[in-house]
């Protein structure tokens, strides 16, 4: 007599989860602004907080602070050795955004390059965002 146990299935293999693209990326004068802010700090910091505030004559405005912990929602992104932490509010608003710095003789400013910016206020203070489109 045979067996008439039909063979179990093999399981279909899993499909790798696509890698998540990294929401910001950060020039060299940009790292090495965070890695000496991150050094001279008055208390022990985790690395720069980014996000997005509402206001200004355009809308809304970066925001840059310290981080001095790492939030469960907080969006990760390390890069040319230094931290950044990204708001989740903020992520669709900034996916794609090369932060740089610039120093002059009248100011120094971190700047963001940002594909999903649609306009800006004179002063540049504020500016007009959109989402960032999901790629299918």
């Amino acid at each position: 007599m045979t067996d008439m146990t039909p063979a179990s299935p093999t399981p279909a293999p899993k499909a790798k989860p696509r890698p998540r693209p990294q929401v910001m990326k950060l020039t060299e004068a940009a790292a090495q602004r965070i890695a000496e802010l991150t050094r001279r700090a008055d208390s022990e910091i985790v690395g720069l907080r980014v996000g997005i505030k509402n206001g200004g004559c355009a809308g809304q405005s970066y925001t840059v602070e310290y981080a001095h912990d790492v939030r469960p929602t907080d969006e990760i992104v390390e890069d040319k050795g230094v931290k950044i932490l990204v708001d989740p509010k903020a992520v669709l608003f900034l996916l794609g955004t090369e932060m740089d710095y610039k120093a002059d003789k009248m100011q120094a400013q971190f700047i963001f390059n940002n594909p999903n910016q649609t306009g800006a206020c004179g002063c540049g203070e504020s500016v007009q965002l959109k989402p960032a489109k999901a790629e299918g």
